[in-house]
């Protein structure tokens, strides 16, 4: 009887977690999956939301390579990049300098979190506002006479990029500190007090025990940096909108342009498979890179 009861209760326990498993299932296949396939077969046909749609087989992606808009806005993403290691290198440093026990340090910690969960539509146009000709960081340079006119951050070709770059790092600062915080928390002590009774001095430590240790969450912290610097939109869109002169037009804003200002799906659809392809590759090397590393390896 007690043997027939816990094994209807096994039974029972089984088929309640394959519904709560089925559950994001489904959601998922809705909402991810399936417009991931759609969008792949989209991406051979000629479609604009008007008309029926037309098999071209090949024809957008052959279109796509030879179209000079795309060259320069894969040039503009790849460029994006240069965001990843000075972001990483600074969430390391602050990571460490708040991975202390002081008297309110918590206030430091949430002070750098809060531009993490502000909106990037409202961060895009404070910096808009300051970015301005006549915004407070033109008005400051000039009043300490740094430079005799205004300097156009989103004006000028040359620098427009580097401008968003710049807020997209300074965003993002506190979200990758708080994971090296709890990386550098997860380090056993023991290792560097025993380097340290060694010998051994703080910068030793930081480069043979602190950042092998951390790799794990390099690795995590490279691939969705890498990610959101290759599929940036939102700031660019805010701030520019791919201008001056498309020298700010990564390919997020141009598949979007594409789809939805000229109405051109499957060339968009196309576009977005390729980054696709770019982001898989990106995210391949990333994990290859920093593929061993942390405290098991360490101790291995």
């Amino acid at each position: 009887m007690a043997k027939n009861f816990h094994r209807g209760l096994r039974i029972k326990q089984t088929i309640i977690a394959y519904i709560f498993l089925a559950i994001p299932a489904i959601i998922l296949g809705i909402f991810t999956y399936y417009p991931m396939i759609l969008g792949v077969v989209l991406s051979f046909f000629r479609y604009d939301f008007i008309n029926p749609m037309k098999m071209v087989g090949f024809s957008n992606y052959a279109k796509v390579f030879g179209n000079w808009q795309f060259l320069n806005a894969m040039k503009n993403s790849f460029l994006y990049l240069l965001v990843v290691p000075p972001l990483q290198l600074l969430s390391i440093i602050m990571a460490i300098l708040v991975n202390r026990q002081m008297k309110g340090i918590n206030v430091f910690r949430t002070l750098y979190f809060i531009p993490v969960i502000t909106s990037m539509t409202v961060v895009a146009l404070s910096w808009n506002w300051m970015f301005a000709q006549k915004g407070i960081l033109n008005y400051i340079l000039m009043g300490l006479h740094f430079t005799s006119q205004p300097i156009g951050w989103l004006t000028d070709p040359k620098i427009a990029l580097f401008s968003i770059m710049f807020v997209t790092m300074w965003k993002g600062l506190g979200y990758y500190m708080m994971i090296y915080l709890a990386g550098l928390q997860s380090i056993p002590f023991n290792l560097i007090e025993a380097a340290m009774i060694d010998g051994a001095k703080p910068a030793q430590v930081f480069w043979k025990i602190t950042l092998p240790l951390l790799k794990p969450y390099a690795m995590f912290c490279s691939v969705v940096s890498t990610i959101a610097a290759l599929n940036v939109f939102t700031e660019i869109y805010v701030m520019t909108g791919g201008g001056p002169y498309h020298s700010t037009e990564t390919m997020g804003v141009l598949i979007y342009e594409k789809a939805f200002e000229n109405l051109k799906f499957g060339y968009s659809s196309a576009l977005a498979v390729i980054l696709s392809l770019v982001l898989i590759v990106a995210t391949m090397m990333n994990l290859k890179f920093f593929k061993e590393g942390g405290v098991q390896s360490y101790y291995g």
